[in-house]
């Protein structure tokens, strides 16, 4: 019975954990790209980005190297 809970509250776990994701909406992609010049390339760009971090993939994450 022990082993029972157990395994339940395991796979309870991984399952709420698995659904969520850390990705962007749409909303907010909209948002960021309302400054780029060209919003239509960038909307594409991070919305391809969020469909591959979805699926599992690794996406590229530029670094911009901070100036004093």
């Amino acid at each position: 019975m022990k082993l029972f809970i157990n395994l339940s509250l395991f796979l309870s776990t991984l399952i709420i954990i698995d659904n969520k994701s850390f990705s962007l909406t749409d909303y907010k992609i909209k948002i960021i790209c309302k400054k780029e010049k060209y919003k239509s390339k960038c909307i594409k760009d991070l919305q391809e980005k969020k469909f591959n971090l979805e699926k599992g993939n690794l996406i590229e994450i530029p670094v911009v190297p901070y100036k004093k």
